[in-house]
């Protein structure tokens, strides 16, 4: 039986201990079990049936003398002279502008499926520039462009900017961020995406998470209610469905998403967070006997100034020194022993019996998955 020894040194006072079967004070949170069955479209998504990301470049006007500094931010100056131009507007040679209104922006947004033109979509406006604030302005009529560098949709109106800022006199202060702003229907659709999927013989369903047992799951349902060879796996993520030629695609898909699968168990996995401490694991973690010794060091310091004044009409200086404490606190190490096949609640209430904090935690389960007695898989975020 492996026997591990894990010491912790804190230079800071140690927190109160867990009781039995305090998870949160130890940092660790349950994962909820999976449910007995889900639905094909809870699990799955259809191949081909997903959003686009679009952009595009712009200006906000409006600003109240919050915007960039053109003397720092030359292309807003360049995207105000072309924009000028186009609207027949000509500056003479050597022109310095001196714009406190204006911010160029990035504009973001997402072309949901089968989109069509004339539909709105929400778009996000985030400076680019060095403006103090977007609150107030207003986007003027942007492109929005695909992957493929094609216009799918136009982009304007005004921003909603979730924040205030004020200064006075060299003091400042801001609520939430002022450099983004939203849209809510802020961008027209011009083009459509071409989709094929009503038109294919062959419809694919990729699974969210790779696991050759439910897709295994999912293709016996699906020929348990729309007969045999409807569906085959080509992997344990893709599964080739082929529709009935007596449904209309969208009525067989309909009816397909609300299949009702049994998910396969899931695999024993902790996941350590190494900045918070945090610490979650299923209830398919299982531990192989061993034995655990903790102990709890804490070290206090104390520092208080001493002033040593001179004496009257003398030309002494007073001289300030300080005095430290130090405090040493050891409490005696437990070992306790942890069972063959011990589940998820024997585990924490033994680490919990022996005071461990969210530091100790990560340490003694990586040290037991060393050892060989954690039967989980251990990832490291």
């Amino acid at each position: 039986m492996p026997i591990l020894t894990h010491s912790l040194v804190h230079t800071v006072q140690r927190g109160q201990r867990a009781v039995a079967y305090g998870l949160l004070a130890c940092g660790l949170l349950l994962v909820t079990p999976f449910a007995q069955a889900e639905r094909i479209k809870d699990i799955s998504n259809i191949q081909g049936v997903r959003a686009n990301q679009l952009i595009g470049y712009g200006l906000v006007v409006g600003l109240d003398g919050t915007g960039d500094m053109t003397t720092q931010t030359p292309f807003t100056v360049q995207s105000i002279i072309s924009m000028m131009n186009q609207m027949g507007i000509t500056l003479p040679p050597g022109t310095n502008l001196q714009l406190k209104n204006v911010a160029a922006v990035m504009v973001t947004s997402s072309l949901p499926a089968f989109a069509q033109p004339g539909q709105t979509l929400d778009v996000t406006v985030s400076s680019m520039g060095n403006a103090k604030s977007l609150r107030g302005g207003t986007l003027l009529m942007t492109p929005l462009k695909g992957a493929d560098g094609q216009i799918y949709a136009m982009g304007q109106g005004n921003l909603v900017v979730g924040g205030v800022g004020a200064a006075a006199n060299g003091s400042q202060t801001q609520i939430n961020h002022l450099s983004v702003g939203r849209i809510s229907e802020g961008a027209t659709v011009e083009r459509a995406l071409p989709n094929t999927l009503l038109h294919q013989d062959i419809v694919k369903l990729e699974l969210k998470e790779s696991d050759f047992s439910t897709a295994n799951n999912v293709v016996e349902a699906i020929n348990k209610k729309f007969g045999p060879m409807t569906a085959q796996a080509e992997s344990g993520r893709v599964i080739q469905v082929r529709p009935p030629e007596s449904m209309s695609r969208v009525s067989f898909l309909a009816n397909l998403e609300t299949i009702n699968v049994a998910l396969a168990a899931t695999p024993a996995k902790i996941i350590l967070n190494a900045r918070t401490g945090s610490v979650v694991m299923n209830k398919a973690v299982t531990l192989d006997s061993c034995a655990v010794s903790h102990g709890n060091l804490s070290v206090v310091i104390n520092t208080s100034p001493v002033i040593s004044q001179p004496g009257p009409f003398s030309n002494g200086q007073t001289i300030s020194t300080a005095v430290s404490e130090i405090n040493i606190n050891k409490e005696p190490g437990k070992v306790l022993k942890l069972n063959n096949g011990a589940n998820l609640s024997d585990v924490v209430k033994a680490l919990n019996a022996i005071g461990t904090t969210p530091q100790d935690l990560l340490a003694i389960l990586q040290a037991m998955k060393a050892a060989g007695a954690l039967n989980a898989e251990l990832e490291v975020i």
